[in-house]
């Protein structure tokens, strides 16, 4: 199997490319620190790790990117859009429009790109698996999660509606929703660098780890060619769902105004 992962240097990306490298696959590993990615490739050997060094928010190196590659990892059986991040927690009215951009430059736009560009190949060979990155947040509103959590929404309505456009091939798509997920680059990318209050939200709470995402992802793109996930969501056993709150009238305050 030859797989692309975006979003490849940390987190889950490293995760998901380590697992399917163990594995006996080859990976197109993408991202913008390409020393992580070298590293990669001296670690395993460039016949199975083919490192790009990529933006996904530049469509023009995007396509060129995938129409480049060498020849033996050319043929992508599975696209793993990972490459994504959160900037920020305040509420809409207090976030920089800044931050906003890079949300949606990233998770969006960046996701549409890749997709564009390696979808035609599967569908030209009627075989491969789209799995897209998505999140909790796209189903569960929460105070700050704003522009990202409406990202997570576009990637969950995308990957359903790439279902729909696909149904008469066998190309498989599929939405990987997590929740609070440890050992990443996550939080401290959210806040700005802040590790301390990233490390914070993780104390005690014994989350989800990237290797748990990479787990997942490798079965899904492991059940038999007939089977597709459409969606999937994980969340460690100490989060779950909580009461929707109500503001009190002696609770409600003006002080944006």
């Amino acid at each position: 199997m030859i797989v692309f992962v975006t979003g490849a240097t940390a987190g889950f990306g490293a995760a998901i490319a380590r697992k399917f490298l163990q594995e006996g696959h080859q990976i197109v590993g993408a991202g913008r620190r390409s020393e992580r990615l070298s590293a990669f490739a001296d670690e395993f050997g460039r016949d199975w790790f083919h490192p790009v060094p990529l933006d996904v928010t530049r469509n023009e190196d995007v396509s060129a990117a995938v129409h480049n590659l060498p020849e033996t990892f050319r043929a992508i059986d599975l696209l793993v859009n990972n490459a994504g991040l959160a900037r920020g927690l305040e509420p809409a009215h207090k976030s920089q429009i800044a931050d906003w951009d890079a949300m949606i430059d990233t998770n969006v736009r960046g996701l549409t790109y890749v997709t564009h560009a390696v979808l035609p190949g599967m569908v030209e060979r009627n075989r491969g698996h789209i799995m897209n990155m998505g999140s909790i947040a796209s189903t569960y509103p929460y105070p700050g999660g704003n522009v990202y959590g409406a990202t997570k929404a576009y990637v969950r309505q995308f990957s359903l509606n790439l279902r729909a456009d696909l149904a008469a091939t066998l190309v498989r798509v599929t939405d990987v929703e997590s929740g609070l997920v440890g050992g990443s680059e996550f939080s401290v990318v959210r806040f700005k660098g802040d590790a301390e209050r990233a490390a914070s939200l993780y104390e005690g709470a014994n989350p989800l780890t990237p290797e748990d995402i990479a787990d997942t992802v490798h079965w899904i793109a492991t059940r038999p060619p007939h089977v597709n996930i459409n969606t999937i969501v994980l969340m460690p056993v100490s989060q779950t769902f909580g009461p929707l709150p109500i503001a009190r009238a002696d609770q409600r305050k003006s002080d944006s105004l």
